[in-house]
């Protein structure tokens, strides 16, 4: 998916073709953790009223969200699990709290150990998709032609570039999210990997034509 694509027809398939994509990646636990993570968790995190937050739990399936999804690095993993619960309670709320400031809100949540500007996205993306998406390699790849500068002032121009692309998509008719961009991109390179290693697969397995056909 070309980032300045403005054929919203190929953003809404991209986007549609998420959940498969997931489901082709084969890789343990990732339905259900996408499910998760998307469903369920943002559900979870706002009917904890009168101000939402997020629990030590809920970031340990997030980064395992996030690992599988991406790259699996366990000690980021070891380090949100270990976070006290009343910590992430009040880092969260204040990062919840100072959105729509993005800049803001990581600056809250990454005080907490592991957790680093691409993880703190995660989390306010399942907060508020609308605002705040998820910084994934893929949609960095595709909406700043890198993936490697994991920094708050990096994202901050991240999520402009995205914000502006789900308002354009959106005035053509369908509503489009930041976070409904960043999973459009990742879908549409997922895609691309796929296809990909189904290649190489098939070149691997290719007869050689100058072998001879046994007889029957």
């Amino acid at each position: 998916m070309d980032f300045n694509c403005s054929d919203v027809s190929l953003w809404k398939e991209s986007l549609a073709s998420y959940s498969c994509r997931i489901e082709a990646l084969n890789k343990p636990n990732l339905v259900a953790l996408d499910d998760f993570y998307r469903n369920e968790l943002p559900s979870l995190i706002l009917e904890r009223n009168p101000s939402p937050y997020i629990t030590t739990t809920d970031i340990s399936k997030l980064m395992q969200w996030k690992l599988t999804r991406g790259k699996w690095r366990p000690r980021l993993l070891d380090f949100v699990s270990a976070l006290d619960e009343d910590v992430v309670k009040s880092a969260s709320e204040k990062a919840f709290t100072s959105l729509p400031d993005v800049s803001k809100a990581v600056s809250e949540l990454t005080v907490l150990k592991g957790v680093g500007p691409a993880t703190a996205s995660a989390i306010l993306a399942a907060y508020a998709p609308d605002i705040a998406p998820f910084m994934s390699d893929e949609a960095m790849v595709a909406a700043l032609g890198n993936s490697k500068d994991y920094t708050l002032k990096q994202y901050v121009v991240f999520v402009d570039k995205l914000q502006a692309k789900a308002k354009e998509l959106s005035t053509k008719g369908d509503l489009f999210t930041p976070s409904d961009v960043e999973r459009a991109l990742w879908s549409s390179a997922a895609a691309a990997k796929l296809q990909d290693s189904s290649t190489d697969a098939h070149l691997m397995v290719k007869p050689n034509k100058n072998s001879k056909r046994k007889r029957k």
